[in-house]
């Protein structure tokens, strides 16, 4: 079997090579001899001009009939036997000039489609001469060129500056900066440090740095990438057989016509005139150039399509069914709020967490000790620490037994801030890790699935598209998925499903509509292969899944589905438009040359600038559609990471103002005095900078490019109104500061105030996230990894404030 398919790729390729040579060659002899003939009907002897007319005529006749028999021996005919005809025809009744005219035409629109492919599929071709042959493998001392096929799982590979990754790995040694373009279609280049994910196919664009293979050639991203460029446009699209179709009755009516021309007039030479203006064999290759453009732009923007019936048919999707986990949500976890018992800081919750979760592989030990590398918290390490599935883990830590996992109690057994906590997890569909020192429940670390910032704007995009119904299935709670369901504003939503049931779902739905699937799971595979359109996010889905999709993601940005989408529709009108807005144009000319007032050479000439002109439109779908996408300035986009890593350093301050308004509600002594006084440190020393800065650096920014300040009117409104809370709780702790204390007139303002500015930063962070962050080429980074690197809005690190300290009581 591998030595047939390796004999059927020879033999495409020597035929592709045959045409490659014949296409020019013909383009030239046939202009050759139209222009030598025309030099001698100028100096009066026109039996030489016939001569090469003729011969002109005979070169395009000869491979127009291969054209046509190898059509019929695929039981297709074409409207290359309208080519045929029409050359016989000129032949037949000595118009030779039109015959020379025909074959001119029939081999510029060869030529023409031919440079027209070669040009829309050059980013696929791109992709195969990408791939590396060898690698640089470090044994010891000694570094080796070996080949690709011999790197395996575990070996330390060298990759130089400008060499291309080889196989999918971790960083080891040096710092990597990389040229992701050939996977993400985006220019900005990344930075990677040790023990960070690089993909095979990437560029270095720095220095030289080391990696361990994670996986070997064969597996890693950039050959199943390959592979799926290799069968890209392997099967024709819907769209190209419908151009057949059209050409099913095109050819009866066009020989009926030129039957009833000859009929009415007498006149052979009208016959041939409607023949030869009915010749539209560059006409219909339009549609397969619009098709196999939009797979090209496609690859440009991280989109590999199989093939262009998969195009199309996601050109008239209706229906999405889409999975949860890891493509409308971020895929892993990340901490949503700390809670703390009384006497007790969240910063030291979490510290002691982290410090015991270091020795956990659980998916939420890892976000938890993410968490406190963000916020520069100092972890000690754990003894005799052990971790019981199902449970969680327990040690000590500092001296002190620590737990971190289940409580073991009821609901109604927990104190009153645990109940609080219980119910916050509840209502947000966030997972709980309870926190004990000591036998004594201390803290609790709320942890969620947190939905992509590109999300919202995704699904609108796709609505305006085309899609009318919007469905979610997903393994999980119902809890989290009808949460993600509500700020999506999807149509539907199912939780725990199982393969089976999302089979089921997909195969419901394709009974109604042209549906596509979007997973990244191995259980998102049999769903995948059921729809439509089965859509994998490969960048970091698995090879089933990708197998078992029409098309693959390549970054790991879900706006990329509606990039996909919009390009599919786009490049589908365009092949419509091209194939029947031609023959609307070849069937006026038809009808002219029925009447008389066309004749064999003007419409030869009429015919080609009609075939030239429908092609150079298919090829509009190459071009960025208008308005489809903000290109942001590198400043900007500098901008957008600086204020991304910004709201995740300022995310602690928002925890911390909801902490001191439930607080007040029971203590408005002395500590809850000391605590407002903390965040009015934390509103003046960290969030408002932040804010201005925003204000007067990033929002002009983004207007110029957005077309004005009505882009960035609704959030200044929001900045006026965070400054406006922040004034109003500073003059409540100066008349409390007055009279020594909270006074009781003050509580239910001070209470709402610091309840609303929560409310209101939680909101507009969400707004600024969706509305401009998502527009960055590369996605700004949820964490920093560094929490030296976070800055405030003048530019200097804040000094970290502890969040306020609970005194006893519920």
């Amino acid at each position: 079997m591998e030595h047939a398919r390796i004999r059927g790729r020879s033999g495409r390729k020597q035929t592709a090579r045959a045409r490659r040579l014949l296409e020019p060659a013909l383009l030239a002899a046939t202009a050759a001899a139209l222009l030598v003939g025309g030099i001698f009907w100028l100096v009066g002897d026109r039996t030489v001009a016939d001569t090469f007319w003729v011969a002109g005529t005979a070169l395009a006749l000869v491979p127009a009939i291969g054209w046509v028999v190898a059509a019929l021996r695929k039981r297709r005919a074409g409207v290359d036997l309208i080519a045929v005809l029409a050359l016989g025809g000129t032949l037949a009744v000595g118009e030779y000039l039109a015959g020379a005219l025909i074959a001119l035409m029939l081999a510029t629109g060869r030529a023409l489609d031919a440079a027209a492919e070669r040009r829309a599929s050059h980013d696929l071709r791109a992709l195969l001469e990408h791939a590396p042959r060898s690698a640089h493998r470090r044994r010891g001392q000694t570094v080796s060129v070996v080949a690709l096929a011999d790197v395996a799982v575990g070996d330390t590979i060298v990759v130089g500056s400008g060499e291309v990754v080889p196989v999918d790995g971790r960083v080891t040694a040096g710092a990597a900066l990389l040229d992701e373009s050939v996977l993400t279609g985006e220019s900005a280049q990344v930075e990677r440090g040790t023990a960070d994910v690089v993909r095979s196919g990437v560029v270095n664009a720095g220095g030289v740095f080391e990696l361990e293979a994670s996986a070997t050639a064969e597996e890693s991203t950039y050959a199943e990438i390959v592979r799926l460029a290799e069968h890209a446009g392997a099967e024709r699209a819907p769209t190209v057989r419908l151009a057949e179709r059209y050409a099913a009755w095109f050819l009866p009516l066009s020989l009926g016509m030129a039957g009833l021309a000859w009929a009415v007039s007498g006149s052979a030479v009208r016959a041939v005139a409607v023949l030869v203006v009915a010749t539209p064999c560059p006409l219909l290759l339009a549609a397969p150039v619009a098709i196999v453009s939009g797979l090209s732009t496609a690859a440009r923007r991280g989109v590999i399509v199989r093939d262009g019936g998969a195009l199309e048919r996601l050109g008239r999707a209706r229906t999405l069914v889409i999975d949860k986990t890891g493509t409308l949500t971020a895929g892993r976890p990340r901490v949503l709020e700390v809670a703390a018992a009384p006497g007790r800081t969240t910063s030291e919750v979490l510290r002691l967490a982290a410090s015991l979760d270091q020795i956990s592989v659980h998916i939420l030990a890892e976000a938890i000790v993410r968490e406190a590398g963000v916020r520069g918290l100092t972890l000690s390490m754990p003894d005799r620490a052990d971790e019981e599935a199902g449970r969680g883990t327990a040690g000590t830590v500092d001296g002190h037994r620590v737990t971190v996992g289940k409580t073991g109690l009821a609901s109604q057994d927990l104190p009153g801030w645990a109940r609080a906590v219980d119910n916050r997890a509840l209502l947000d569909g966030a997972a709980v890790a309870w926190l004990t020192v000591d036998d004594a429940l201390a803290g609790a670390v709320l942890l969620q699935d947190p939905l992509r910032h590109d999300a919202p704007r995704t699904v609108r995009r796709l609505r305006t598209a085309g899609l009318t119904r919007l469905l979610m299935l997903t393994g999980d709670r119902a809890e989290p998925a009808l949460e993600v369901g509500a700020v999506l504003g999807l149509d539907d939503v199912r939780s725990g499903q199982l393969p089976a049931d999302k089979v089921a779902a997909v195969r419901e739905e394709c009974a109604h509509a042209v549906t596509i699937m979007v997973g990244d799971g191995v259980n998102d595979a049999p769903a995948l292969a059921t729809a439509d359109i089965g859509v994998a996010m490969g960048a970091r889905g698995s090879t089933a899944t990708s197998e078992a999709a029409d098309i693959v993601l390549t970054t790991d940005r879900v706006d990329r589905l509606a990039d996909a989408m919009e390009i599919a529709v786009r490049a589908r009108r365009i092949a419509v438009q091209s194939a029947v807005g031609g023959m609307v144009m070849s069937l006026a000319a038809m009808a002219a040359a029925l009447m008389g007032w066309l004749r064999p050479a003007p419409g030869a000439l009429l015919q080609e600038a009609i075939d030239t002109a429908v092609i150079l439109n298919a090829l509009r779908a190459l071009l960025p559609a208008r308005g489809t996408r903000v290109a942001l300035e590198p400043d900007t986009e500098t901008l957008i990471h600086r204020f991304a890593t910004e709201h995740e350093d300022l995310r602690d301050t928002l925890d911390a103002i909801r902490e001191a308004a439930g607080l007040i509600s029971t203590d408005q002594g002395p500590q809850a005095l000391r605590t407002l006084h903390q965040i009015d440190r934390l509103l003046t020393e960290r969030l408002l900078p932040h804010e201005h800065a925003e204000e007067q650096q990033l929002y002009p920014a983004l207007s110029r490019q957005l077309g004005g300040p009505a882009h960035t009117e609704t959030m200044s409104r929001a900045h006026t109104e965070i400054d406006r809370l922040a004034r109003r709780i500073a003059t409540h702790l100066q008349l409390a500061d007055e009279s020594g204390s909270l006074r009781p007139e003050q509580l239910d303002d001070l209470r709402a105030c610091l309840y609303g500015l929560h409310t209101v930063l939680r909101l507009h962070f969400s707004q600024e996230e969706e509305s401009y962050f998502s527009l960055s080429a590369s996605p700004p980074a949820l964490e920093s990894k560094n929490p030296n690197l976070t800055r405030t809005g003048d530019g200097r690190r804040p000094a970290r404030l502890d969040p306020p300290r609970h005194r006893d009581g519920d």
